[in-house]
């Protein structure tokens, strides 16, 4: 069994909101398991959210190209928001970004020349270390394309053109005219920004992750004391939400709040004048799933002092 420090409690309180007693109940029932203990608290409905996403603790941009038919994301980071502000770090992301298109595979891309020098990209980002100063990473990216249509894209928090804190692309298949259809996409971008999904469509969901969802479902109905074939179709019935909140597709518009995605794209096929289909998405926020490691000063000290 794992030992259930302090430090552990700490996050397991940050992750769901429940009281303290009750994360360490729940990590002694669960074994020291984060993430089980996260399940028991929400099948006991202790937590006050079903789900956190990763701490945002690393700083630098999350970069943007479009062109046409093709789209590409890539996420720097820095040690320090600085940085980010750097010129030098900027023109970096951007040009990743470009490089992108053809690739986003991080090893190829650090592979890859890097425009204007004589290095590749892994060498100018090494160069880029040495003269700011800062420790820095090409940490993913990603591309999109299509066969026929566009590759819509949106930055949240730009602080240049593509660069910002939140970087998104949307693509969408289609004959009907680019510019139209460009135009009429960019709400999708932004509600991808905003919502967060997980998945494009129901048949895309995790089986693992749905599978997890429907015995959290199941246990929080059995405390109703329903019958188990009641129960299933309760269970079915929540599942229904957790489509929305998680599904592209499913989730109804954060512009209008009453629109569901799939009726939007809908609508931009009347728009452009040919049936549109979604056929994926990215979104890349700054630091997510990055955890940093919070220093106790007074301890550092200690134990400097003990050494």
């Amino acid at each position: 069994m794992a030992e259930i420090t302090a430090a552990l409690v700490k996050e397991l309180r940050e992750k769901t909101g429940a009281g303290m007693m009750d994360c360490k109940k729940a990590l002694a029932e669960t074994g020291g398991d984060l993430e089980a203990a996260v399940d028991w608290l929400r099948k006991k409905g202790l937590s006050a959210a079903a789900k956190k996403a990763g701490r945002v603790a690393a700083e630098g941009l999350v970069g943007v190209a479009a062109e046409g038919k093709l789209g590409a994301v890539v996420e720097v980071n820095s040690e320090t928001d600085f940085v980010a502000r750097n010129d030098s770090f900027q023109g970096f992301v951007r040009e990743v970004a470009r490089l992108a298109l053809q690739s986003d595979d991080v090893e190829k891309l650090k592979a890859a020349q890097f425009p204007g020098s004589a290095r590749n990209v892994g060498d100018e980002l090494t160069h880029l270390v040495a003269t700011i100063g800062e420790n820095m990473n090409l940490r993913r990216a990603k591309r999109l394309e299509v066969g026929s249509g566009v590759v819509v894209s949106y930055v949240h928090n730009q602080i240049g053109p593509g660069l910002g804190k939140i970087g998104v692309l949307v693509a969408l298949e289609s004959s009907g005219d680019p510019a139209k259809l460009a135009a009429a996409g960019r709400p999708l971008a932004l509600h991808v920004a905003a919502a967060n999904p997980l998945f494009l469509d129901i048949a895309s969901v995790d089986p693992a992750a749905l599978e997890r969802e429907k015995e959290v479902l199941r246990e929080q109905a059995r405390a109703s004391g329903k019958p188990e074939n009641i129960i299933e179709k309760m269970v079915e019935g929540r599942l229904r939400k957790y489509y929305e909140e998680t599904v592209l597709l499913e989730q109804i518009s954060v512009l209008d709040q009453e629109t569901r995605i799939s009726k939007l794209v809908e609508q931009i096929g009347k728009e452009v004048g040919a049936p549109v289909q979604l056929k994926g998405f990215v979104r890349f926020a700054l630091g997510e799933g990055i955890e940093k490691k919070e220093s106790d000063f007074a301890a550092e000290v200690a134990a400097q002092l003990q050494s």
